[in-house]
């Protein structure tokens, strides 16, 4: 029955979502070079997704986050449900480092390209060192934000895995503070490598963020085990089990 309404249902309204959303956010584009209206068209987008495969939201520690701020968060990654959540509920101006082949995609790539989100060459290492650097100019030229899932993937076991350094080379290079984000429920609602989506309830935590002032780049490895245990102490107060802290 799932299966069923998602076919008929779901992916049908997820489409022309994106295909609306995607082409005013391109439209747009060519009378806001901030992007930040743009942004405003990612968010509604982002807030269909949601609605229509009948996700409902908790958000706790909102208040930590200054709206007007520029901050590098991370969060752990269970589903392509995770960055609509993030992105409809924290209200600061994003950018994203996004793996190639999403700017690849029509209507979803054209977003990604016109308003300034940054591509990841994951097969060229020297590029993805230009990127990092490019990724924390971003943020000190713009005063945004950025959005990271530095376990390089969604995690195919429910489990943490081990954290990738990258974002917190942007942070250390930006001196913007690292704020980890715990998110449940989302894999429940679209597992990996399922089409099948189902209603249910999601809660996104947002923790302290760590600041990085006066931190080098060789502080780095400190940084990322610090935003990784701060993830895990919040998945383990929502009850989760806590075999997420050794599967590294």
């Amino acid at each position: 029955m799932a299966l069923l309404w998602s076919l008929l249902f779901v992916d049908p309204l997820i489409i022309l979502s994106t295909i609306v959303c995607g082409s005013v956010s391109f439209f747009i584009s060519f009378f806001d070079s901030t992007g930040h209206t743009q942004m405003r068209a990612a968010r509604a987008w982002s807030r269909s997704l949601l609605l229509f495969a009948g996700v409902r939201v908790t958000v706790e520690g909102l208040e930590k986050i200054d709206p007007g701020g520029s901050y590098v968060f991370v969060s752990n990654h269970l589903s392509y449900m995770d960055t609509p959540v993030v992105l409809s509920h924290i209200p600061v101006q994003f950018r994203f480092l996004a793996k190639k082949g999403l700017f690849q995609i029509p209507f979803l790539g054209w977003y990604l390209t016109r308003g300034g989100h940054i591509k990841v060459p994951r097969e060229d290492p020297r590029a993805a060192v230009k990127t990092l650097t490019h990724a924390a100019e971003t943020i000190q030229t713009h005063r945004v934000s950025v959005l990271i899932f530095p376990e390089g993937g969604r995690s195919d076991d429910g489990l943490l895995h081990d954290f990738k350094e990258g974002a917190a080379y942007i942070a250390i290079k930006a001196q913007a503070p690292v704020v980890p984000l715990a998110l449940t429920g989302t894999r429940e609602i679209l597992a990996m490598h399922s089409a099948t989506f189902h209603r249910g309830a999601v809660k996104l935590r947002v923790g302290d963020p760590i600041p990085t002032a006066g931190l080098v780049l060789r502080d780095r490895g400190e940084l990322t085990e610090a935003a990784r245990r701060k993830i895990v102490e919040m998945l383990e107060d929502t009850g989760l089990d806590t075999s997420v802290e050794t599967a590294r």
